[in-house]
């Protein structure tokens, strides 16, 4: 199969990132006796797998038809994350007055240059996921397109490797929907957009989940003229609605056009322009724009890997099946991350790879279902999540009580001028144990952390609230949550008893 992914432009920090994690250069091991592992693809799971597992000494084959690093490095997490950095400063220029800053009029972004620094921080974070690294750490490293050939053997690049147990690792890639005319016209992805050297000036965004809307807002931020067009209301449809509604009006303030509830989408190229023809809310929109970003799915890579020939049980939309253990219908081979996960985030895939060392070397039992996951939209603001949201609780009748601190109240969100947010947090009802949390702030990303490791420890909301934070800032909003949860236990009953209490030491 040809590379899906190509490092464009050619300069010289693309050209510093590709000898890295596809040396032209490369010359494969040749194999010597059977491996513990042979791990598939060389993404966050199949990197994780083979370092840990060489690190314990186990004999690790790890293969990659593509771009070591996978999607995080080369055309996920990390270029999309520089250029949401950009258009942050733009942002914080844009509002400037708001803070009684004053900003010449007409300062412009200079797309060029931040497409350059984005590949140029890339390129420097590539060492660490690149072939020569790997080697020196104890893995043999193979270059080809990998295929089963028996339960206990994979080929590449005409060579033949015997193994005692397998991971397939392979990842996922942007999948193009079914939409009239999509195949008539040219579009970009994931894998294409960070290839970009000039600011489109009309882009319009199929799909308002993360990436679409994490794109939408950075490009308009840019300067583009930004339609972004969902078929659901409002955005991203999976999160907590509330929190879903603050970010769309954070979206539509910074230039994005949402189209909504869209309907009859059909796309058609004239000339240079590809036109978004959609109803939305009643009205007919046709509008011409000068690329085409698609971000509605990923299609988890299965083709090609000889998963029929040793009877690993696959779905060419959902992925490899595998048991809580991660072990396939084949019992010597495994499956990490987005390749056989519906958490398809860079550190879930770290975490499961972590799993599967331990079931595949050590007889291990450990369960994926264990595992605590969060997750963040890099939005401004940011939305993360953790555990249940209200629906899914009442899906699965667990009884709930919610408690929400709204950011308006609490200090140092008013002085920084980011008051539209809220942490909310599910507790099983009758407890303080925490069941699910959302956070709506600029930083959320990083303050989920604190609920999830609470989550994880079983600490409930009356430890957080016991728990000195430091102030001002926008995380005492977590603890005064806590305060909250303990004023429910003040009934009348027990204020009846304080005051008798307090009235008779008088």
């Amino acid at each position: 199969m040809s590379t899906l992914i190509q490092l464009q432009p050619q300069d010289e920090y693309n050209l510093v990132l590709e000898s890295h994690v596809k040396p032209r250069d490369w010359t494969n091991p040749t194999p010597s006796g059977r491996y513990n592992l042979v791990v598939i693809g060389a993404g966050a799971a199949g990197l994780v797998t083979a370092l840990g597992a060489a690190g314990v000494g186990a004999k690790v084959a790890l293969i990659e038809r593509e771009l070591l690093g996978g999607d995080c490095l080369n055309v996920g997490c990390v270029p999309s994350k520089a250029l949401i950095s950009a258009a942050r400063v733009a942002r914080a220029i844009r509002y400037a007055d708001e803070f009684g800053v004053e900003v010449p009029t007409g300062v412009q972004v200079n797309f060029a240059a931040v497409m350059e620094r984005m590949r140029r921080l890339r390129s420097e974070i590539a060492p660490n996921d690149s072939a020569e690294r790997i080697r020196g750490l104890g893995v043999d490293v193979y270059q080809g397109q990998a295929r089963f050939t028996g339960s206990n053997t994979v080929e590449v690049d005409g060579q033949t490797l015997p193994f005692r147990r397998a991971v397939i690792a392979t990842g996922a890639r942007a999948s193009a929907p079914p939409i009239p005319g999509l195949d008539q016209v040219p579009y970009l992805t994931n894998e294409s957009l960070f290839s970009l050297t000039e600011l489109p000036q009309r882009l319009g965004v199929i799909g308002a989940g993360p990436i679409g809307c994490e794109m939408a807002q950075s490009f308009a931020l840019f300067g583009s003229d930004v339609f972004l067009v969902e078929s659901e209301h409002g955005i991203l449809p999976r999160e907590d609605p509330a929190a879903a509604d603050i970010v769309k009006a954070s979206l539509e303030r910074d230039g994005v056009k949402l189209l909504c509830c869209g309907r009859n989408l059909q796309l058609r190229q004239e000339g240079d322009k590809v036109h978004l023809a959609v109803d939305s809310h009643g009205r007919q929109y046709d509008e011409a724009v000068d690329q085409l970003l698609v971000s509605v799915g990923r299609a988890p890579n299965v083709q090609d890997l000889g998963l029929e020939t040793v009877g690993v049980d696959f779905d060419p939309k959902i992925g490899v099946r595998v048991n809580d253990r991660l072990q396939t219908t084949n019992p010597n081979i495994y499956a990490a991350g987005d390749v056989c996960s519906k958490y398809k985030f860079t550190h879930a895939a770290d975490f499961m790879a972590r799993i599967v060392i331990g079931n595949t070397l050590f007889k291990g039992r450990s369960k994926a279902s264990a595992l605590t996951i969060p997750w963040s939209t890099y939005t401004t603001p940011e939305i993360a999540h953790v555990g249940l949201y209200e629906k899914e609780a009442s899906e699965q009748e667990i009884d709930i009580t919610t408690f929400v601190q709204e950011f308006a109240d609490v200090d140092r969100s008013i002085l920084e001028g980011d008051t539209t947010g809220f942490v909310k947090v599910h507790l099983k009802r009758g407890s303080d144990r925490i069941v699910g949390a959302t956070i709506v702030a600029n930083n959320a990303g990083d303050m989920i952390s604190e609920i999830t490791v609470a989550m994880k420890n079983g600490v409930g909301l009356q430890g957080i609230g016991s728990t000195i934070h430091p102030y001002p800032t926008q995380a005492d909003a977590i603890r005064k949550l806590g305060d909250q949860y303990n004023r429910t236990r003040l009934t009348p009953f027990v204020a009846s008893m304080f005051r008798k209490w307090l009235a008779w030491t008088r």
